[in-house]
């Protein structure tokens, strides 16, 4: 199967809605496909789902963790 390119774009801030969750979610099953390349692109408040040691509030999950996941098979979009 040929090569497939993905570039997940997340502008929100780490907590408060689920849209950053989700599309970690979907960047983290992408990665396990051999044929995907998944970058992510963070802007704005999004910058913040990539700070160390974050205090994750209750109920939430911890998007820090999600994105090293990702970025361990994937790319940070420069």
């Amino acid at each position: 199967m040929p090569e497939q390119k993905f570039l997940i774009i997340i502008n929100d801030g780490p907590y408060g809605n689920e849209r950053p969750y989700n599309a970690l979610r979907v960047a983290m099953n992408l990665v396990k496909r051999e044929e995907a390349r998944v970058r992510i692109f963070l802007m704005g408040d999004a910058v913040h789902c990539a700070q160390k040691n974050q205090s994750t509030p209750q109920g939430y999950y911890n998007l820090e963790k999600m994105l090293r996941y990702v970025l361990a098979k994937g790319e940070v979009a420069t």
